[in-house]
């Protein structure tokens, strides 16, 4: 978290509440596959950069923020070669997302290359669970925003942040 700006309570709290819902308590490093009508939707996304056959499968989420699709595996792959020259290429290796020390430090860099250090400051916790996780349209609300919320307020009781 120090490496990429996650280091005040605030921010810590919000990125552990992040990191709790996405991965299931820290149980999950690679999405539960069914496939779901969501997950089969994966399949041939441009916006994802699931060109080929079988990406949706492939480049299902992993990381404890759930890194989706072809084109988000690369990004990840050339934004933490930035700090981690020796970081793996997740493109053609996408099970090393697996690891826990890449897991880890994935979630980390996401969130620093979405700009949720600055709403975790503002206390925007609705915007950065939509940055990670979209918007419900039947809710009008992230994805899981209870379940975030909940942990939130855990992750701010424990550090100490009002």
């Amino acid at each position: 978290m120090q490496l990429f700006g996650i280091d005040t309570p605030a921010r810590r709290a919000a990125f552990l509440a992040q990191i709790g819902h996405e991965s299931g308590r820290l149980r999950y490093v690679r999405e539960l596959w069914g496939p779901t009508p969501a997950q089969a939707r994966y399949e041939g996304r441009a916006d994802l950069g699931n060109t080929q056959p079988g990406d949706g499968f492939r480049y299902r989420g992993r990381g404890l923020i759930q890194t989706t699709g072809r084109a988000n595996y690369a990004g990840t792959r050339d934004g933490l070669r930035r700090v981690a020259p020796g970081a793996p290429d997740f493109e053609a290796e996408p099970e090393a997302l697996e690891q826990p020390r890449w897991a880890a430090m994935s979630a980390a860099w996401f969130w620093q290359s979405r700009g949720l250090n600055t709403l975790a400051d503002a206390g925007d916790f609705f915007r950065i669970s939509a940055r990670i996780n979209g918007i419900n349209r039947a809710t009008g609300e992230p994805n899981g925003m209870e379940d975030r919320r909940k942990l939130w307020a855990g992750a701010k009781a424990a550090l100490g942040v009002a």
